[in-house]
């Protein structure tokens, strides 16, 4: 289960795709947009994962130049579809998803998540990218 927050976004015409893409970029889902009238300003309403949410304001903002702002509040509980540990096994499900499928698997990513806080194990690499290790004394 994933906590969902209600998003409503006040943003200008001109900076609508902007607001979109962040929400997409965080997994958001747009449930309606309307024009207030009288104005140029668009009311758009979203649900958003709790766990997406850490610095969307921030973001949305400094994508838009302050011409949007947003307003979480907390909504419901909703039931994640994937599996977290499911893995392509059959010849049609690798044509289909390929070696590691299109995208990452958001359960996963969520239990991960917890796991990490909780200091439990994580299956994954912990250093990706390392170098010689570097001595910071002077060699005599």
């Amino acid at each position: 289960m994933a906590a969902m927050y209600t998003c409503e976004i006040m943003a200008t015409a001109e900076v609508l795709g902007r607001v979109y893409g962040v929400l997409g970029r965080r997994e958001g889902r747009v449930l309606h947009e309307e024009m207030k009238e009288g104005t140029d300003m668009f009311l758009i309403k979203a649900v958003l994962p709790v766990a997406e949410s850490f610095g969307f304001a921030d973001e949305i903002r400094k994508r838009t130049s302050g011409l949007a702002s947003p307003q979480l509040v907390f909504s419901h509980w909703e039931v994640i579809s994937s599996d977290p540990y499911w893995v392509p096994t059959t010849e049609e499900e690798y044509l289909h998803f390929g070696e590691k499928a299109d995208s990452a698997n958001q359960a996963l990513k969520y239990t991960n998540a917890v796991r990490r806080r909780k200091g439990l194990y994580v299956e994954g690499k912990t250093v990706e990218h390392a170098e010689k290790q570097r001595t910071l004394g002077k060699n005599k």
